[in-house]
């Protein structure tokens, strides 16, 4: 029988907090085209969803330590901000990343691994239903 530890446990509570203060704050309005290919708590957003996502999570100061583009359902190689040498809260790798992926192949689907300060996460639903731009 598995007993998860303290860290697991707060973990869990971490990732179950973040998945819901990006779906609140960050995916409002924007279309998950996760159709089951990978997790379900992985978003995958259209080219024009996730440059509003990149808005959205500059605007927060959220960083992202990984863009992870599909095509028609298969996974191509992910951008990690290591490769940038930038911090993943640095727009400008992302950013960056971005236009490399959508100059190298048009109608890509982008999901991302994101971080989320436990400040902000305890800042329960800044954006809330403002209409987000």
């Amino acid at each position: 029988m598995y007993i998860p530890n303290e860290d697991t446990q707060w973990s869990t509570i971490y990732n179950m907090e973040k998945t819901e203060f990006l779906e609140k704050n960050i995916f409002l309005n924007l279309e998950n085209l996760n159709d089951e290919f990978d997790t379900d708590s992985l978003h995958y957003f259209s080219e024009s969803d996730f440059e509003i996502v990149l808005e959205r999570i500059e605007k927060l100061g959220i960083g992202i330590h990984e863009i992870k583009p599909r095509l028609e359902g298969e996974a191509l190689d992910a951008k990690p901000n290591e490769d940038y040498r930038k911090k993943a809260t640095d727009p400008k790798w992302y950013k960056k990343a971005f236009s490399e992926f959508k100059k190298q192949q048009p109608n890509l689907q982008y999901s991302a691994t994101y971080k989320v300060s436990d400040k902000l996460l305890n800042r329960q639903n800044i954006i809330g239903n403002k209409e987000l731009s």
